[in-house]
């Protein structure tokens, strides 16, 4: 039986979305609602620049259906900053901002992105990957040197996912599953206008997600968001599916 495709853009609060995807006048305080009737998922990209506020959390809980899905990015402090060392402590702090979300359902993936410059260190990622709470965990790689079978393996072993993150200069990353479930973020069309993704890469990226359904749950985010692009192309690729 094929597994779930759960599809979405990366954030919601996008003002060029204003009178576009959101009805004129929608208040912002009501765009989130408004993206949850349209989507089941969400990307949240603001706790990556900055720990959450907990009272927040809270209300984007309200303002969703019970089955909607939350992936969140991890903080740019740990990944970034501290690169992977010595992060229990702001780790344990990143999930106490989120807590209202941690205790819930709707918590989906939580999505480690690392530098481009930061190159393959097999000891720390697997020390980060042994210290991480209970949960979803997903890891984008942009630097080509971490694309190994050792590092595949590390994954395999923590049940986390391997993102593919599609952009033209990252050409050389495999569509590997490392669990029974896996990631893909969009960054930028190759041949729509201007990062747009043009129908033909939409329909063929319909087709590689059919066949990997088949064996794998999949969380799909539209990174693109500029000119109202990602949720344009994340209800095409949902239809195609």
């Amino acid at each position: 039986m094929d597994r779930p495709v759960h599809v979405g853009c990366s954030g919601w609060q996008y003002k060029s979305w204003r009178d576009v995807f959101y009805p004129p006048k929608l208040p912002q305080r009501a765009w989130l609602s408004h993206y949850a009737s349209e989507f089941e998922t969400v990307e949240v990209n603001s706790t990556f620049y900055r720990l959450a506020r907990p009272d927040a959390v809270a209300r984007w809980l309200e303002d969703t259906p019970a089955d909607f899905i939350f992936t969140v990015k991890s903080s740019r402090y740990l990944t970034h900053v501290r690169r992977l060392t010595d992060i229990e402590e702001g780790v344990g702090r990143y999930y106490d901002a989120i807590r209202p979300l941690v205790g819930s359902p709707k918590l989906g993936p939580v999505l480690w992105q690392l530098p481009a410059n930061f190159k393959r260190d097999e000891d720390r990622l697997a020390e980060a990957c042994a210290l991480l709470p209970p949960g979803r965990h997903c890891w984008e790689f942009r630097d080509e040197s971490w694309f190994t079978e050792d590092v595949f393996e590390i994954l395999r072993q923590f049940g986390m996912a391997l993102v593919y993150g599609d952009h033209p200069e990252r050409p050389w990353q495999p569509l590997e599953l490392t669990a029974d479930w896996t990631f893909v973020r969009f960054h930028y069309g190759r041949r729509g206008r201007r990062g747009n993704y043009s129908e033909s890469e939409l329909r063929e990226w319909a087709a590689r997600l059919r066949e990997v359904r088949t064996s794998a749950e999949v969380f799909v985010y539209f990174n693109n968001d500029w000119e109202c692009f990602a949720p344009r192309n994340a209800k095409r690729l949902r239809a195609l599916l």
